[in-house]
């Protein structure tokens, strides 16, 4: 019998997938999870084969949850709405088994645990596509400079926090600008959301 945990924060959801799940022979919902937490101290309690989740969810995302679980032997399969070039990096950074969009058809999901539990893995082909040519083309230190504009901060609180001058804050700026191909702020943050560069 194959043990799965489903992390999911949309209640409905959540019900489906589970009820979805036990109609399998060869399978048994062992526990649902509201939040990345939640799946984290049920995988380590419950010890499960594999364990569902979506990622963006509320306290604990899917993917810092996976990221914790990487040592676990429980396989990570990833349903998420999200076809996000950042995302699926980071994800297979965590050594998840799987990495599905929720738009799959429903018999689909039930196959890939099979297969998945036979040692391989499987990713959404849209996915696949997408990580090959998408990387981020953020040096570490604009990466900062864009997180410190998307929590709201100007150009004098972004210089006092990285111990640089305002004029090294300007030149970052117009070469992320550059490197995103957008012409404002709030556009390149925008961007750097879009393909969940955001950590």
């Amino acid at each position: 019998m194959i043990r799965v945990v489903i992390a999911e924060d949309q209640r409905m959801l959540l019900g489906a997938l589970g009820s979805l799940l036990d109609l399998e022979e060869d399978m048994e919902v062992a526990g649902t999870a509201k939040n990345g937490e939640e799946a984290c101290d049920l995988v380590l309690q419950l010890n499960p084969d594999i364990c569902i989740m979506d990622i963006e969810m509320p306290v604990k995302s899917g993917l810092d949850a996976a990221e914790e679980l990487k040592d676990h032997p429980c396989k990570i399969i990833i349903l998420t709405t999200f076809a996000r070039a950042g995302y699926f990096e980071r994800a297979q950074k965590a050594g998840v088994s799987g990495y599905l969009l929720k738009d799959s058809p429903s018999e689909d999901l039930a196959n890939s645990i099979r297969t998945i539990m036979n040692g391989k893995r499987i990713f959404a082909p849209e996915l696949v596509d997408m990580a090959f040519g998408n990387e981020n083309p953020l040096t570490e230190r604009e990466k900062q400079v864009v997180e410190l504009i998307a929590d709201g901060k100007n150009t004098k609180e972004i210089a006092r926090q990285l111990y640089i001058t305002t004029g090294t804050v300007r030149n970052y700026i117009s070469v992320i600008l550059d490197k995103l191909e957008v012409s404002n702020r709030i556009e390149a943050v925008s961007r750097v959301k879009e393909k969940g560069w955001f950590k």
